[in-house]
């Protein structure tokens, strides 16, 4: 294992900023180099402390892969490397994120870029669908009642095609709930020790103070990260506040799939939405710091973290909410399609991803190319 401290802060910009300029695909991609940086090539940790580590991440709020790079960076260079190695991995994905922001949300952006963002956004709830079924088997099998999983998940996806941003406070319930069950007669504020819920009102109006709550519920009160945050998103962004339009909503998670980094990142474009570049840099500020909290205040105690009882049986009812809350966010992204054309694109993705198993990166990229073939036959945009 390294010691903290022992890996030179230059090694880690380079080594951490590497992978967030090569990390398309989201946290499996993630992981996978980080595993290859920490434990294969370099022996800074050893295959169960890493192990460890991915398991104590998913047990946190907020996105999970974030949370594992500045925790790995932590462990081999200390606080210096946790701020280092999780800014490095963070920054590339935001600088392109937000400058492909600019083009797509444009007043008057090329034709070319309208339909490469409807053909990809007609596929982004087929990326929905293709993530949350990866994780079913899984998270199924770990499961201590079956029976409870499968009410978990019904309840997070009709809750994720319904209730838009009090989604966290479902998800949340069902990680209180299966913590209660494990641990009957107790008071629901001892079960709650570890996972504080903060139910807090949505701004009725728009503003930094209306961002910043949509982006703290995204980096510090949600579970399960990815699309888990598209309802909470949705709803606010383009329901509540009016930043964005759904169409040009779908375009923001197209791009945060499309960009290497965390999807999470997604929430800069909706920033973008509400105030241009500086709305941008803040939402992700706000999104991203709870990560680095997270590590820097507990890194120390994850090992307890991970087999602490009722922190395990509350992601036992959290986990599955937040999978069924991926799956039925699926339902809002397609109803937001405005053009038949689109549909087609649609269903085409799930073959690809579903049947054919393809990437999520390259099948956005070649539904992008279709939305550009179908405008310029004049297809009309949606």
């Amino acid at each position: 294992m390294g010691r903290s401290g022992a890996v030179p802060l230059r090694l880690v910009a380079r080594h951490w900023g590497r992978i967030g300029c090569l990390g398309f695909g989201g946290p499996p991609a993630h992981i996978a180099l980080l595993r290859q940086l920490c434990v294969g090539r370099h022996h800074w940790l050893q295959p169960a402390e890493f192990e460890d580590a991915i398991a104590a991440c998913n047990l946190l709020p907020g996105p999970a892969s974030t949370q594992l790079a500045i925790f790995t960076a932590w462990r081999v260079a200390g606080p210096l490397g946790a701020l280092v190695g999780g800014l490095a991995f963070v920054t590339p994905g935001l600088v392109i994120i937000l400058g492909l922001a600019a083009v797509f949300l444009a007043g008057s952006p090329p034709t070319w870029a309208l339909g490469a963002a409807a053909g990809m956004s007609a596929a982004v709830a087929a990326v929905a669908v293709r993530a949350g079924s990866d994780l079913v088997g899984p998270s199924r099998q770990r499961a201590p009642s079956h029976r409870r999983w499968l009410l978990y998940t019904l309840i997070g996806a009709a809750s994720a095609a319904t209730l838009g941003p009090w989604l966290v406070l479902v998800l949340a319930g069902c990680g209180v709930a299966e913590t209660l069950i494990g641990r009957p007669g107790r008071a629901s504020a001892a079960s709650m020790q570890f996972w504080p819920v903060v139910a807090v009102a949505a701004p009725a109006t728009g503003g930094v103070l209306a961002l910043a709550w949509v982006a703290l519920k995204v980096g510090a009160l949600s579970y399960g990260g990815g699309f888990v945050i598209i309802p909470l998103l949705q709803s606010d962004a383009v329901a509540h506040y009016h930043w964005m339009t759904n169409a040009q909503f779908l375009n923001a998670v197209a791009l945060g799939q499309i960009t290497p980094g965390p999807v999470v990142q997604t929430v800069a474009v909706v920033g973008y939405a509400a105030g241009g570049i500086a709305g941008g840099l803040l939402a992700a500020l706000i999104a991203f710091t709870p990560s680095f909290v997270f590590v820097l205040s507990g890194g120390a105690h994850f090992d307890r973290l991970r087999t602490n009882a009722r922190a395990r049986a509350f992601l036992a009812g959290a986990g599955p909410a937040a999978i069924g809350a991926i799956l039925g966010a699926a339902l809002p992204l397609a109803f937001a399609l405005g053009e038949a054309w689109q549909y087609a694109v649609l269903a085409g993705a799930l073959i690809v991803l579903l049947l054919l198993r393809r990437g999520v990166v390259l099948t956005l990229l070649v539904a992008g190319a279709a939305g550009i073939v179908a405008t310029a036959l004049g297809a009309p945009l949606p």
